[in-house]
């Protein structure tokens, strides 16, 4: 029996987020509705305001109030390098660790067919189009190290093999399985400290 069609679409919609389930989403819309009304409609304003101002950058698809983002924009970054994620939240960790001063691109995610994920749905033909238009002597892939990431990387070093530029992948401190997005500052400099190259002449 449940508590009527309101609370239990609230309930349902809780668990849009990664991570709940059931009990934790039903925890969370009693918790608002009895303890925190306040709280309840303060959630559901910035929840409409964020999914109605909030688009993607038309340069690096991060996360933007702007058709331009703030790091896109900022002259003081260096032009030349950028570094490739899988998402908005690894950015933000690499960032924090307050190491890499270059661009971003920002993938939608992974390369994965049996979720309906190819190359044109995580963004690979705007990547290639940036190049065209800019002049980037290194690449870094930060893809997570999981078989997906790890096929994503090895997938966009053979897209951009012809670039004339280098290649290279976050090296050591990085466990395979990991993500991003929870990875301490001092493990990420270490693994942009060790870089190395995807793919050599050789």
């Amino acid at each position: 029996m449940g508590f009527g069609p309101v609370i239990d679409e609230l309930i349902d919609a809780l668990r849009v987020l990664p991570g709940v389930g059931r009990k934790s989403a039903q925890r969370m819309a009693l918790y608002l509705l009895e303890r925190n009304r306040a709280g309840a409609q303060r959630l559901a304003l910035g929840l409409e305001n964020a999914a109605e101002k909030i688009g993607c950058c038309q340069e690096c698809q991060n996360l933007s109030e702007q058709e331009i983002c703030s790091m896109c924009k900022d002259i003081s970054r260096d032009k030349e390098t950028i570094c490739i994620v899988e998402s908005p939240s690894d950015l933000m960790a690499i960032e924090q660790s307050h190491h890499y001063k270059g661009q971003y691109f920002v993938l939608k995610g992974s390369l994965s067919p049996l979720d309906g994920r190819g190359p044109n749905e995580i963004g690979i033909p705007k990547l290639v189009s940036r190049f065209k238009e800019a002049s980037i002597k290194e690449v870094i892939l930060a893809t997570n190290p999981t078989i997906e990431g790890e096929a994503t990387s090895h997938y966009i070093a053979e897209v951009l093999s012809e670039n004339n530029c280098l290649i290279t992948r976050l090296a050591h401190g990085l466990s395979m399985g990991s993500e991003l997005g929870y990875v301490d500052g001092g493990t990420l400099n270490h693994a942009f400290s060790g870089r190395k190259p995807v793919l050599t002449n050789e």
